[in-house]
């Protein structure tokens, strides 16, 4: 209990915002599993609203927006869920659960949400390329962003690499473009042979998906590297909306 008042006075110290000292050390494991667990099963609850409005056809952002404004609404984005806490945290409080006995059932099924989002969203882009008469056998598809989310390097169980992978799986060639990533890190990890410029890129893709919100990204001209039956597809709700043909 010394040593711990001791670690918070020093963190006090430091943390302007304020420190609280956990009774026990699993408290304070506990306390930020449930904060990320939290987190992931409210994106895993407006990723299913996406999915429903995309059925009614209902822009999911306006919803949010008009929602937004009673003041106790929680504001969450739909999108891929990656990283190394809010993607993995959940998965340790389930298993801890199962080995007491105890069958979780919500934690789990926010996991089985967002982990289903990547092959999801590569879906939606391709039902939209049919639409569109774009080329998906053999077409090529550019996905803007591969970190795990945006303006920061980190690669860490990315969900972007789904994306890749379903696409891959109906035979389109998929070029990445990220500023932010470290090319040997992602062929390390992926495989991928990772666009760093964008003199590099192709003037018509068949598919632009935009799957991390870089800063970069808002001067990205869709103009110049799209056709007439190109397909956008903004996971991000990050480009102008009448720039795209999709959105979460």
């Amino acid at each position: 209990p010394e040593a711990a008042r001791y670690v918070d006075d020093l963190y006090a110290s430091i943390i302007t915002a304020g420190t609280h000292l956990a009774p026990t050390i699993k408290v304070a494991e506990a306390a930020k599993v449930i904060e990320n667990s939290q987190r992931d099963i409210n994106i895993a609850f407006v990723n299913e609203l996406s999915k429903i409005f995309r059925l009614l056809d209902i822009n999911t952002q306006d919803v949010l927006e008009a929602a937004g404004t009673k003041w106790n609404f929680l504001k969450f984005s739909p999108g891929l869920v990656g990283g190394h806490c809010i993607g993995v945290d959940p998965y340790y409080l389930a298993q801890k659960a199962m080995e007491e006995g105890y069958n979780p059932e919500i934690i789990l099924a926010g996991r089985r949400m967002n982990d289903a989002m990547g092959a999801y969203v590569a879906q939606e882009v391709i039902k939209l390329m049919i639409q569109k008469d774009a080329k998906v056998k053999n077409g090529n598809v550019l996905v803007l962003g591969v970190t795990f989310k945006e303006n920061c390097p980190d690669i860490r169980n990315s969900k972007v690499i789904d994306v890749i992978s379903e696409f891959e799986k109906f035979n389109l060639n998929v070029e990445v473009f990220d500023p932010w990533a470290n090319a040997s890190e992602v062929k390390k990890e992926f495989g991928i042979s990772l666009i760093s410029e964008t003199s590099k890129l192709k003037d018509n893709y068949d598919a632009i998906v935009l799957a991390v919100s870089h800063k970069e990204f808002s001067n990205f001209n869709l103009d110049k590297h799209t056709a007439e039956n190109s397909v956008v597809f903004d996971v991000k709700s990050f480009f102008p909306k009448e720039k795209t043909d999709g959105r979460l």
